[in-house]
């Protein structure tokens, strides 16, 4: 996608079915992206080249997706000024425990905000990156209030069922 704000890179194809969700959150909102598989172990210069060009090339956000040793926010961050927000997938023996403390665990001067393994990370890495899009942008901040309003109302309309029984 040629008009991409916000970059979306996954550690392995495997993550794809995890990341469409940011896709899909992004799409709700109306914002582009680009998506990429990209190795921080396999295909180190690829990363560093994605990164530095990343700015150049109008991206505003990176979403960085990775499992296991989970390398790619961090490998992306040191080499761009642009906010990466990491996506822990959870796989592997620790079931994602050992991505999240790869990706919350950056040295002092390399910040990758960090969401939640599992379904949640690539909704909320997304809602993120509209929130840091929308600093800059007064009509995205007012979808993401609309969204915060539906969000309101879907709880009120939880409680009032429970109180209705």
């Amino acid at each position: 996608m040629a008009d991409a704000v916000v970059g979306i890179v996954m550690g392995s194809d495997s993550d794809w079915p995890l990341v469409k969700k940011a896709c899909e959150t992004l799409d709700k909102f109306g914002v582009s992206y680009e998506t990429r598989v990209i190795s921080a172990h396999r295909t180190p210069d690829v990363a560093i080249e994605y990164s530095k060009t990343a700015e150049s090339r109008g991206l505003k956000v990176i979403i960085a997706a990775a499992g296991g040793a989970a390398h790619l926010g961090g490998v992306l961050a040191a080499a761009t000024v642009l906010p990466v927000i990491g996506i822990p997938v959870a796989g592997g023996a620790l079931n994602g425990l050992d991505a999240l403390y790869a990706t919350v665990q950056m040295p002092s001067g390399v910040p990758v905000a960090t969401v939640a393994v599992g379904s949640a990370g690539p909704t909320n890495a997304a809602l993120l990156a509209v929130q840091i899009l929308g600093t800059a942008d007064a009509g995205l901040r007012e979808k993401f209030r609309a969204h915060k309003e539906e969000l309101r109302a879907k709880v009120a309309a939880a409680n009032d069922r429970i109180h209705q029984a």
